[in-house]
Parts: C-alpha cells; sequence; structure tokens
C-alpha cells in the first residue's frame, strides 16, 4: 500500500511517502510504524487521522495492498 504522510507527520518519519505491504489493519499499521519511526513519530501518530482511500478508517479496518493510506495531523485553520 501507498502511505502519504503530511505536514508534522512527514517531518516526524523523515519523508513524504512510503510503501508497505499489506493487507494489514489500520492497529497493525500504527504499531508497525510506530516501531519503525520511533517515539517521537508514534506521539504524532496518536493525533493523526488515517483516511484509506480517502475515508476515515477506525483501527479495525483491513487495508488492501492496493490501497492509499494518508497519515493527516490534526490542522488549525481559520
Amino acid at each position: 500500500m501507498r502511505l502519504r504522510y503530511f505536514a508534522g507527520a512527514a517531518d516526524a518519519a523523515g519523508r513524504d511517502e512510503q510503501q508497505v505491504t499489506g493487507p494489514i489493519t489500520l492497529g497493525e499499521l500504527r504499531a508497525s510504524l510506530s516501531a519503525e519511526h520511533g517515539p517521537e513519530f508514534a506521539d504524532v501518530l496518536g493525533r493523526c487521522s488515517l483516511l484509506v482511500d480517502g475515508v476515515r478508517g477506525a483501527d479495525d479496518v483491513l487495508v488492501a495492498d492496493s490501497a492509499t493510506v494518508d497519515v493527516l495531523p490534526p490542522f488549525a485553520g481559520g
């Protein structure tokens, strides 16, 4: 699957994108990414929404290998 990191998530991961092999649940993906990128990223990821092909998903959602997952931290707006 294609992961796209935005804003603070990209900064913490040190990249804008990466490939991950699926299928995997979003909860398993969160745990795997936290272990891979370390505690700073895990802290940011804990505040992020994960969108699977544009739809926000819960941790039990199974993500297909062909999906795109966007990692979106909270944004301030006005």
